[in-house]
């Protein structure tokens, strides 16, 4: 039983390790095999001078080793090279340069390994230059030195010529390349040059073209190909900033990077990384916080292959300070006080804030901020006033409440006022009572006045009598002469120093006469009259009237006036803009009493204009208008600006002043008759309108029995206009003569908007209206693409009337723009002249017989005469246009070819129009130098209006203008020239950039 189990069990063990051997067997002989040629040499005839290459390559296992022989042996010298590739297993024999007969021989090839050894040969023959066959191949166009940035297409160029035609090989490095191996990516044209797509750095190197046919071989001169990889460290294109917040706020921070290669970015908090390591983000990382309570300072790391930068964002939760300590007083004066204080924060104050007030129940604070140091002087104050001062801290969040207030008063000073209200009394015995009131601003305690008074008033105040009074307003002076008139001054003093004198008052004294009126003054006043008023004087006896002196300029006899007593009085029959002095005096029965201190006034100016304003403006023309009252007689003006002068009568009410330059300010100087000598001016600044309205509309009739006709208008920026009118032109009078046409701008614009009609007309009254005067026909809010003219349909409040038969017309637009000084518009040019059709009207009846022969028969002969001309002339012209060449028939035909546009700028104004691209359409070029003409106009200002107005947006490539070689041909860091439009330089061998320049073409 044991015997047969055994058996049993060793028949599958002997299967299987039976397999296992034979399988060992075969692998065996399937893996090792001798050397086999996969390239073999082929023969080959050079020229005496140059190139040739034996290509030898095999296989086996294991991998041969393959050699190059002549005559059994290693070949050995300086010319002839051998280069292995595949590990070995291949091997170039290259010989440069030729030697007849010296290398005429054959070259043999030997492959070997484990398994044995194979040999294949190849000759090579050479032949003079001198000697060469017809047919020998000749390169006529060799590769040349190229650069190419990593992922370009880069081709090498090769030509040939030669007879059978060449065939054409590359060769890199001395290797020779094989395409197919490539994917695709390397490709030989059929003009046989090498195109290698989405360059890499290994394809850096030496090239050579070679053309081969039965005649020989021929090899072009190398050339190198620059592969460059753009390897910039990283740096922060927008590094993160610090940040304040409020305690619990919310917070992101942005950190961008750039470089080749693109740097990953993360944030860091002291050493925690912040951002998972395999979520690492390219280029930019933004770093979300909430709920913040203290302050960090965050790390953003930016980390390549060529190094690691970092930037750090503090951010402060930040709270409103605390109040600064109370205030010390270091400094007062009269009108000034000095503190000091201190922070009380321990984190950074922006600035301080000073309230102050005097310390009275109504006072308000006033307050002094953007204080950066802990000491100010507070100036302005009142002397001898107490205050209240107290300050406040400010930071980035707000400002903290206030500190402590801290109370001081300021230091006296001179009285800022004289004593008020200063009357004098004659007392009996030559003696006078003088008496007064505090003054309004004392600046200190009033320590006493002094009371000067003299009997000429013309001496200086040093010769006059003093009188000194303490603790009294009124005083008593003795000893007067009598029948005198005295003047009084006083004035108060501080234990600073003495104020300012009191205006002088006047006593004559006699016993009995009135005092001086007081409060005489000036009050209403004309061109003719001077009204004057007063309060009466004192006075014990009566006053029974009073005398007025008066006189026109300074050296003028002087004329009186007497009448009852009253408290004004107008002076009548005064010339115009002239100069009077007035002084009064009160008279009883006991004599005249003294006069007061003269006063002096002007009568306004005489019938003359004024208001001188803005009325409206366009692009070269300013409207100046005033007001003046109706005159018989020419009043001149006249007006200057921009050293030009022009006179007008002020009747006209309005000047048009013409021929300005558009969005320009200019300042007008009118001198009118009542100040030609010297006297006040008039001055009036207007700015005209922008040349917003470039280009006219366009016109086109459609329907000619009814008069209507279309027009279109070109797009127009609407940022600051208000409305648009479409305004109608006819250019015949009623006798039928044309009209010279009137420049859009010089119209009476305001005649023009008078004329809009604001409601419906019945057809009685259009009939009466003169329709040969320019009118608005249309108005709008926003501009529509095109218009019909003469529809007999309101528009907007205006009527679109019918155009009249057998009228010619032109149209322009109008735009009424936002001004700040009076209106301002702008004026399109005018459209082309069109005529209306004549209304048709039914023939009358006509006689016939002989008659109408002698009429039709000359018409019908100088028809006929007419088509004989024209016909010649079409058929000179036929004859002229098939004498062209045939380039102009092929120009016409490209001409109607569909336009197709691929360049960036047309393709992105046709798929993202932006505001920019709709106010600055693309420009004919036949209106070009126009348009050119336009822009330098008034100190290029459109072209500095429409450079400002270039979308930042617009995204195109300026890879050449960024290149390191070519960064100190721009101008500014920021004037560069986009790839696809920029100029290209023929470029020079060698020369890395040399086909660059900072310019584009006008797209």
């Amino acid at each position: 039983m044991a015997t047969s189990d055994a058996h049993r069990l060793s028949l599958p063990v002997l299967l299987h390790v039976t397999t296992l051997l034979l399988s060992l067997l075969l692998t065996c002989s399937q893996a090792l095999s001798p050397p086999r040629f996969t390239k073999v040499p082929v023969d080959q005839i050079g020229v005496s001078g140059g190139v040739v290459s034996f290509v030898c390559q095999a296989t086996g296992d294991p991998k041969p080793k393959v050699n190059w022989n002549k005559k059994g042996k290693k070949v050995n010298s300086q010319r002839i090279e051998t280069i292995e590739f595949d590990e070995g297993a291949g091997a170039v024999l290259r010989i440069q340069p030729l030697r007849a007969p010296r290398d005429e021989n054959t070259y043999e090839c030997v492959a070997e390994n484990s398994e044995g050894e194979i040999t294949v040969s190849a000759k090579l023959s050479i032949i003079r230059d001198d000697l060469l066959p017809p047919g020998f191949p000749n390169i006529d166009m060799g590769p040349q030195l190229k650069v190419v940035e990593r992922t370009r297409t880069a081709t090498m160029l090769c030509a040939a010529s030669g007879n059978p035609d060449p065939e054409i090989l590359w060769y890199k490095d001395f290797l020779p390349i094989d395409p197919n191996v490539s994917n695709g990516r390397i490709k030989q044209l059929r003009s046989g040059a090498l195109q290698i797509e989405n360059s890499e750095e290994t394809d850096q190197g030496k090239y050579e073209c070679v053309a081969s046919n039965v005649e020989g071989v021929r090899y072009s001169s190398p050339a190198n190909l620059y592969v460059r990889v753009r390897r910039v460290p990283p740096r922060f294109s927008i590094p993160p900033t610090n940040q304040e917040i409020m305690p619990g706020g919310s917070v992101n921070i942005t950190c961008v990077a750039v470089g080749s290669p693109m740097p990953y970015v993360k944030w860091m908090l002291n050493a925690e990384d912040l951002t998972p390591e395999d979520e690492m983000p390219v280029g930019r990382n933004v770093l979300e916080l909430s709920s913040v309570r203290e302050s960090a300072n965050y790390t953003c790391v930016a980390m390549s292959s060529l190094g690691m930068i970092e930037a750090v964002a503090q951010i402060t939760v930040k709270s409103l300070p605390k109040p600064p300590g109370t205030p010390v007083v270091t400094e007062t004066t009269a009108t000034s006080v000095t503190i000091t204080w201190d922070s009380g924060n321990p984190d950074p104050v922006t600035y301080y804030i000073i309230q102050y007030r005097a310390k009275s129940p109504d006072s308000k604070y006033e307050t002094v901020d953007d204080i950066t140091t802990t000491r100010y002087s507070i100036g302005g104050l009142y002397p001898n006033t107490e205050y209240e001062i107290r300050v406040s801290a400010v930071n980035t969040i707000g400002q903290g409440p206030p500190s402590e207030p801290v109370e001081t008063r300021t230091g006296e000073q001179a009285p800022a006022s004289p004593p008020r209200n200063v009357r004098a009394e004659i007392l009996p015995q030559n003696s006078m009572v003088v008496q007064w009131e505090e003054p309004e601003e004392p600046n200190g305690q009033i320590k006493g006045y002094r009371v000067y008074y003299t009997m000429d008033d013309s001496q200086p105040m040093s010769l006059w009598h003093i009188h000194n009074v303490q603790d009294s307003i009124l005083t008593t002076i003795q000893s007067l002469v009598p029948e005198e008139t005295y003047a009084i001054k006083v004035l108060a003093f501080t234990s600073v120093g003495d104020g300012p004198f009191s205006e002088a008052v006047s006593v004559k004294v006699q016993q009995g006469v009135p005092g001086q009126p007081s409060k005489f003054q000036v009050g209403a006043v004309s061109d003719t009259s001077i009204e004057l008023t007063w309060d009466p004087a004192y006075d014990k006896e009566g006053i029974v009237r009073y005398e007025l002196r008066y006189a026109e300029g300074k050296f003028s006899t002087l004329i009186k006036k007497d009448f009852p007593p009253r408290r004004s009085y107008v002076v009548e029959g005064l010339r115009p803009n002239t100069e009077y002095r007035f002084s009064l005096a009160a008279i009883s029965n006991k004599g005249i009493g003294a006069f007061t201190n003269e006063i002096s006034e002007r009568t306004l100016q005489a019938n003359v204009p004024k208001n001188f304003t803005v009325k409206w403006v366009t692009k070269t023309t300013v409207v100046l208008a005033w007001k003046f009252s109706e005159s018989r007689s020419p009043y001149k003006c006249t007006i200057e600006y921009n050293r030009q002068k022009m006179d007008v009568d002020a009747r006209q009410l309005k000047m048009f002043i013409t021929g300005l330059r558009p969005n320009t300010t200019y300042e007008f100087r009118v001198t009118c008759q009542e100040s030609m000598d010297g006297g006040p001016r008039h001055r009036v600044v207007a700015r005209t309108a922008p040349h917003i309205l470039v280009k006219k509309p366009k016109l086109d009739i459609y329907a000619e029995p009814e008069n209507i006709l279309t027009m279109s208008f070109p797009p127009v920026s609407t940022k600051d206009v208000k409305n648009f009118y479409v305004v109608v032109v006819p250019l015949k009078t009623t006798t039928g003569t044309v009209k010279n046409l009137k420049n859009p701008d010089e119209m009476d614009i305001e005649e023009l908007l008078r004329e809009v009609i604001l409601k419906r007309r019945s057809r009685r009254q259009l009939a009466q209206l003169d329709q040969r005067n320019p009118y608005i026909t249309a108005c709008f809010k926003q501009l529509p693409t095109s218009f019909t003219v003469g529809s007999d349909h309101y528009l907007s409040s205006c009527e679109n009337k019918p155009l009249e038969p057998g009228q010619e017309y032109v149209f322009f637009l109008l735009a009424e723009l936002n001004a700040t000084v009076g209106k301002m518009f702008a004026t399109s040019p005018h459209t082309d002249t069109v005529t209306t059709p004549e209304m048709v009207v039914d023939p009358l009846p006509v006689e016939t017989g002989d008659g109408l022969i002698w009429v039709v028969g000359p018409v019908l002969a100088v028809v006929f005469i007419i088509g004989i001309v024209i016909s010649i002339l079409l058929l000179k012209n036929r004859k002229r246009k098939e004498s062209e060449p045939r380039t102009k028939c092929l120009l016409n035909n490209a001409d109607i070819m569909p336009h197709h546009p691929t360049d960036p700028v047309e393709m992105r104004r046709i798929n993202f129009q932006t505001p920019g691209m709709m106010n600055h359409p693309p420009i004919p070029i036949s209106e070009l130098a126009e348009h050119t003409e336009l822009l330098k106009a008034n100190d290029n200002l459109k072209l500095s209006q429409e450079y400002e107005s270039i979308d930042p947006g617009q995204q195109f490539t300026w890879e050449h203008s960024n290149l390191e070689v070519n960064k100190p041909k721009n101008r500014y860091a920021n004037v560069i020239a986009y790839d696809h439009s920029r100029v290209i330089l023929a470029p020079i061998e060698g020369i890395t950039g040399s086909d660059y320049i900072n310019a584009n073409y006008i797209d």
